[in-house]
């Protein structure tokens, strides 16, 4: 692929790309042999082709080590007579990484469409859009109104579907942002497709060829999904001046929060590669280990990022510093709350399901199809979570067996620090020293929940009343209200503890006649919405409650290899 450029290393650095897409970052001299190897020359005349480029003589010695012990390990080069041209070499175990890739445009149709589209990126128009877009906010947010139309569109059940597709089509046009802005700066965009990005689908674009181009471009394509929201959202916004359709402007309102996803820098969406592509560094993550090696008091730099410019190595210092304490917060304070985690979640999951069949059943087809999306979003993170822990805790574990290696002190050391740890959280777990679990409450968003209860629980402390003596012949009972769409609103239904004194149509007076009961007090909640792409340019989630979701991979150290530069975008609404 060539010389990596614009890079943040000291000495230049080259790139392969392997037949299984794995990418190879390579040493000049590594990279002249690669570039000699053509099935014809033997070591001999890959020594003359080398010597004659590389300005030095690189005897036929020189080349037999170089082919044996350093390219045929990485899976770059095959020896004569192999049963196949694609040798076996390392592949990258990435944790936050897209899995499972599916096809979805091929990459003869990826570049017509890449060709269609790379106008949209002169910067004339960029500047344009970047203009028309300040006025659309100003317009929306302070003199339309932006939570207007979503409420509106909680109230009808079709036009939830109509965003939701219509969020799965900017999605898309997202993709194709990365790929024309890659065509735009000279490269070839691969394949756009989906995955897997933790536990939910996820969208990707291969524009592992812009490392080809310079630093602009690479930005320019790491930046290309998010113009495109920009103009998705432009294009909603005329079209609602149209047909003044309020569903339009829900879903632009819903895009601003696609777009602050992605360029959050902390999992690899596009944020994440924009920042590697300004420090020169193509994996972030692979230089977290040195950098903290590296700020240990009297340890030397770390020989992984040794090879750093000063520049790169503050930005790569500078996010390290900033996102691993951020991480271990949230993981800590994400235990703490850990019961109130669970018991909240599968009581609103269990809920959920229920109404969501119940609409089903009731031939309430577009409610049943909301309630759906509804249940995905409370699944896909909670399954996402295990995920997670559970692969997390494997590389931890692993990782610490390696590290204490003949070391039996540093493990005791290491095990009684985690059962301590772990003894800590399970007593304050069981002794009710975390933060309980909330009450049940009404939805926020009844559209998302069909047939969960939109009554508040009814105080079951009894009030004292002034009543009318009845006959107890007089009384009838009233029938139950008949269920609407979101469940029935009596006392019954309101997802607390029954009230004794709701629970019957009258009691005993001291004559011994009987008398009604004052009806619940209940109150109703005012609906809102909490809005809700291998260089793979971004996975896009279609289901993110939490920023994620671009899923280029390259491994900078020499001579370990990574996985395909990809741009994931993980656009979704959370």
């Amino acid at each position: 692929m060539g010389e990596y450029k614009g890079s943040g290393f000291t000495e230049p650095k080259y790139l392969v790309r392997r037949g299984d897409g794995q990418v190879v970052q390579l040493s000049r001299l590594l990279y002249l042999v690669v570039s000699a190897v053509d099935g014809v020359r033997d070591a001999e005349g890959i020594s003359h082709f080398v010597s004659g480029r590389y300005d030095a003589e690189v005897t036929t010695d020189n080349v037999l080590y170089l082919l044996e012990r350093k390219l045929t390990p990485l899976g770059v080069v095959a020896t004569a007579g192999a049963e196949s041209d694609q040798a076996p070499g390392p592949r990258s175990d990435l944790l936050l990484v897209l899995k499972g890739h599916k096809v979805v445009f091929s990459e003869e149709q990826v570049a017509r469409i890449a060709s269609a589209l790379a106008w949209l990126h002169r910067p004339p128009l960029v500047v344009l859009a970047l203009l028309s877009t300040v006025l659309m906010d100003v317009w929306l947010f302070g003199i339309h109104g932006a939570m207007t139309p979503v409420l509106r569109v909680l109230e009808q059940p079709i036009w939830m579907l109509i965003v939701f597709f219509l969020t799965v089509a900017s999605l898309v046009f997202h993709e194709f942002g990365h790929a024309s802005a890659c065509r735009y700066s000279g490269a070839k965009p691969g394949k756009i497709g989906y995955g897997i990005f933790l536990i939910w689908p996820s969208m990707y674009t291969d524009v592992t060829d812009v490392y080809r181009a310079g630093r602009g471009g690479r930005l320019r394509t790491g930046l290309g999904g998010v113009y495109f929201n920009v103009l998705f959202m432009l294009l909603l916004t005329a079209v609602y001046a149209v047909t003044g359709q309020p569903y339009l402007l829900a879903a632009v309102y819903l895009a601003h929060f696609e777009v602050l996803e992605q360029l959050m820098p902390a999992v690899r969406l596009d944020g994440y590669y924009i920042l590697g592509d300004l420090a020169g560094v193509p994996d972030l993550y692979g230089k977290v280990k040195p950098i903290l090696l590296s700020m240990l008091p009297n340890r030397p730099v770390h020989p992984d990022v040794a090879d750093l410019k000063r520049s790169a190595r503050i930005v790569v210092t500078v996010w390290v510093a900033t996102m691993i304490p951020l991480l271990l917060a949230e993981t800590g304070y994400a235990l703490w709350n850990l019961p109130r985690l669970v018991s909240t979640s599968l009581r609103s999951l269990i809920g959920q399901l229920t109404g969501t069949f119940s609409a089903f059943g009731h031939g309430q087809i577009a409610a049943g199809l909301v309630g759906v999306i509804g249940s995905l979003m409370l699944i896909c993170p909670m399954a996402g979570g295990v995920y997670l822990t559970v692969r997390l805790g494997g590389r931890l574990a692993r990782g610490a067996v390696r590290v204490t290696e003949g070391n039996n002190q540093l493990r005791a050391a290491i095990g009684v620090a985690v059962l301590a740890t772990a003894s800590v959280l399970a007593g304050a777990w069981m002794h009710g020293a975390t933060p309980k679990p909330l009450p049940p409450a009404p939805p926020v968003a009844p559209i998302l929940q069909p047939g969960v209860p939109t009554a508040r629980p009814v105080n079951s402390t009894p009030r004292p009343s002034h009543r009318a003596a009845v006959p107890s012949a007089d009384v009838t009972r009233l029938p139950d209200a008949p269920p609407t769409l979101f469940g029935s609103p009596s006392p019954h239904s309101s997802g607390g503890h029954p009230n004794p004194e709701a629970d019957t149509t009258s009691s005993a007076s001291p004559s011994g006649s009987h008398q009604p009961s004052p009806p619940p007090e209940t109150g109703a909640a005012s609906p809102r919405t909490t809005p809700t792409s291998t260089r793979t340019e971004s996975p896009s989630a279609f289901f993110s409650p939490t920023p994620t979701p671009s899923e280029s991979v390259l491994d900078t150290a020499v001579p370990t290899s990574s996985a395909p530069l990809e741009t994931a975008s993980a656009s979704g609404t959370p």
